[in-house]
């Protein structure tokens, strides 16, 4: 498998986690997995992504595009009633394929640090790093992936995503 000349380490994973519900089992739909993706993708303010990372002790940052999304991304139950969710849940294998082309932005200590300092959650702190390190002002704010991107950066338009975040989910593309 290959994606600008870079082998990818491992193999798609597919696998939806579901409740364990009287022994229901783990199943595997690619044909939803993907549907969400190409959707997702179909109405994005940015095709632009920072993700961010933990990894042996420190944070990272990974500037790549949609392409990647497939590769990166986990299929999961969505909570309250909304279906399926697509999160960004790298296992170690995604984070090596990520880290080829990530910077450290602070060692791990250092950011949960922050984040118990602060009134934002981790997806939120990172943010407000990425964005503040590119020279902009950070507020928060509740703009939809579909208005704008989170931050601009050398003319670029981002959306930062740190681990464990969810893109979306089945009842919120079915609203759009």
């Amino acid at each position: 498998m290959q994606y600008s000349g870079i082998a990818f380490p491992f193999r798609m994973r597919y696998t939806v986690v579901t409740e364990k519900e009287r022994g229901t089992p783990k199943m595997t739909n690619t044909a939803l997995y993907s549907n969400l993706i190409d959707r997702y993708n179909a109405i994005s303010f940015t095709h632009d992504y920072i993700f961010g990372f933990t990894y042996k002790g420190n944070v990272y940052a990974c500037k790549t595009t949609s392409k990647v999304l497939p590769y990166i991304l986990t299929l999961d139950k969505a909570s309250r009633g909304a279906g399926y969710a697509i999160r960004f849940k790298p296992n170690t294998a995604q984070k090596l394929f990520l880290l080829k082309d990530s910077e450290v932005i602070c060692s791990v200590k250092f950011f949960d640090e922050m984040v118990a300092e602060s009134k934002y959650n981790r997806g939120e702190i990172f943010e407000k790093i990425i964005t503040e390190k590119g020279g902009q002002a950070w507020e928060k704010d509740n703009l939809k992936f579909t208005e704008a991107p989170d931050a601009i950066i050398d003319g670029i338009g981002y959306q930062i995503k740190f681990e464990k975040a969810t893109f979306t989910n089945e009842k919120t593309l079915a609203r759009m």
